[in-house]
């Protein structure tokens, strides 16, 4: 009789668990389809400030009903650059406090409201509107009902469960090993969430189990603290190939939570006393449930009022971590701002730096050039490099201006400019280059063409490194007279409908591209020796 009241108890709670996982699955895909474009322009408006970005957290959290789908997305916003490490710390310290809702739902109205007379008009409406409504907006509000229908039913067979086994399986013996039987609750509140990946599912099974006697205030209180810990294993996750940003973010999360924890378990004696205090105020101390979301609320607001003050050291100290090699390079080596006071000294700081932008915009162009597979996105990095060291370039100029008025460093400021945008440029048309790469076995009849041109702006390009001497006219003229040639058979074979003529137009746009990468990297090659620190030529001729 045991062993079959065992069987029925964990078949049971395995069914609570999967239906109340894909309730909240079904729940969070509907309400983020259906309120999609609010969604986007909340998590938009984070921008604004930190503590907006909290607000904009703690909503949206609140609207999905999943902390893990929020920090999800901040992840890949700030991945895709939309959105600031700064930036996305508000957003993920909200979601971590909007979460707490879950607990509240379960323990207000899992405890005392029928589930089943809640969930299955919730489950046979939603549905309708789910089948009926299509990919519309109300068959997403379908979707989102029918999953909070599965969600009460889940928490109703949860009880159940613990209802069925409480009495053979006495896990408050636990609560006798003092220290190590908190610390054995709060591993288990860990490998709850990590296997189900669900913080909110081991939560509901955590409050669930403490209402049904199973398990003692205090071991499910240490729960909710290994609850909060293992959710981090959703953000680590998430940040697999990810960009450094987006892992700072996640660190971020992290970071959150196991301050949290720590603060939690060091003063779980007197935080468990005062919730339940509280919760006795409101004639809820006998309700173990509320008493826990009490409490899940109370360990989130305590972290966050603990590490809201260190927000920015926490940023500047995660922005020195996960550092990807592009990042490294757009630190300005040689712009000190002790130097200003010398401008001839300033000047030769800028002029190295142009040069280690050169390096980088020629190593750009060359991939572009010699790769027939390399991608844009692979090339990204470099760019945002190359765009962050130039605005580092053009600010230090313009503390030089202000802090000099010497005449030639006026005059040979303009120059520096000038190199500095002409290489932004060169990294751009090596990005524009791979993108508008024609594909090889749709212009087979003008291949060796096309390979002609490429070697003859490689020579180019080698020829006005940032460390070599300017392009002499010979140089120039034979890439000029070779583009013309190749352009002629470009255009004669279009004519003679050896190639189509939206293959022609996409070749000659190659190699225009081509043309203005030589060209930028000339001017730059023109002007890098104007710059005080090179050999002095004659000044170019404006463009």
């Amino acid at each position: 009789m045991e062993t079959q009241l065992w069987t029925a108890g964990l078949v049971s709670f395995a069914g609570g668990i999967g239906l109340f996982l894909l309730g909240m699955r079904l729940m969070t895909d509907g309400l983020k389809v259906a309120a999609g474009p609010a969604l986007r322009s909340l998590l938009t408006a984070a921008t604004g400030s930190p503590l907006r970005g909290l607000g904009s957290g703690v909503l949206i959290t609140t609207l999905v009903q999943s902390s893990s789908a929020v920090i999800f997305a901040t992840i890949g916003f700030v991945n895709a650059g939309l959105l600031t490490l700064s930036q996305s710390i508000g957003v993920i310290f909200g979601s971590n406090l909007g979460t707490t809702l879950t607990s509240w739902i379960v323990a207000l109205i899992g405890f005392n409201v029928n589930l089943q007379a809640l969930g299955l008009p919730a489950i046979a409406i939603g549905m309708g509107l789910w089948v009926f409504g299509g990919g519309s907006r109300r068959g997403a509000l379908g979707q989102a009902l029918a999953g909070f229908g599965l969600f009460f039913l889940g928490i109703d067979f949860l009880k159940d469960s613990f209802e069925g086994i409480g009495d053979s399986l006495d896990l408050a013996a636990m609560a006798d090993w003092g220290l190590l039987g908190v610390v054995a609750f709060m591993l288990t509140g860990i490998v709850l969430t990590v296997l189900m990946q669900s913080s909110s599912a081991a939560l509901a099974v955590t409050l669930t189990a403490a209402a049904g006697g199973l398990i003692p205030l205090s071991g499910a209180a240490a729960m909710v603290i290994g609850a909060n810990v293992g959710t981090t294993s959703t953000a680590a996750f998430a940040v697999f190939g990810a960009t450094p940003a987006a892992k700072r973010a996640a660190a971020a999360h992290v970071v959150f939570n196991l301050i949290t924890a720590i603060i939690a378990f060091a003063t779980l004696p007197l935080l468990l006393w005062a919730v339940v205090w509280l919760a006795g105020e409101f004639g809820a101390a006998d309700k173990p449930a509320t008493v826990l979301a009490l409490f899940h609320t109370s360990t989130k607001l305590l972290g966050l009022i603990v590490i809201w003050p260190f927000a920015g050291r926490l940023v500047t100290a995660l922005k020195k971590r996960f550092r990807a090699a592009e990042e490294d390079e757009a630190l300005p080596r040689h712009l000190d701002r002790n130097i200003l006071a010398t401008p001839t000294l300033a000047m030769d700081a800028v002029r190295l730096e142009l040069m280690r932008m050169g390096e980088i915009a020629h190593r750009m162009a060359g991939s572009a050039i010699s790769s027939e597979t390399l991608s844009d996105a692979a090339l990204t990095g470099e760019l945002r490099a190359l765009g962050e060291l130039g605005d580092a370039i053009v600010e230090f100029a313009g503390q030089i201006r202000a802090t000099d008025h010497d005449p030639e460093i006026d005059e040979r400021l303009p120059d520096a400019l000038r190199v500095c945008q002409y290489y932004r440029d060169l990294g751009e048309r090596a990005i524009e280059l791979v993108r508008n790469r024609p594909v090889a076995s749709d212009v087979t009849a003008v291949a060796e063409p096309i390979a002609s041109l490429r070697g003859a702006a490689s020579q180019a390009l080698d020829s006005v490194r940032p460390d070599g001497e300017p392009m002499g006219e010979d140089v120039h003229r034979g890439f000029e007279n070779t583009y013309q040639s190749i352009k002629s058979q470009l255009l004669r074979a279009g004519t003679t409908g050896t190639l189509s003529a939206r293959r022609m137009v996409q070749v000659l746009d190659y190699a225009s591209t081509l043309r203005r990468m030589v060209d930028q990297a000339t001017k730059a090659s023109r002007y890098l020796p104007k710059v005080p620190g090179a050999e002095q030529g004659s000044a170019p001729e404006e463009d």
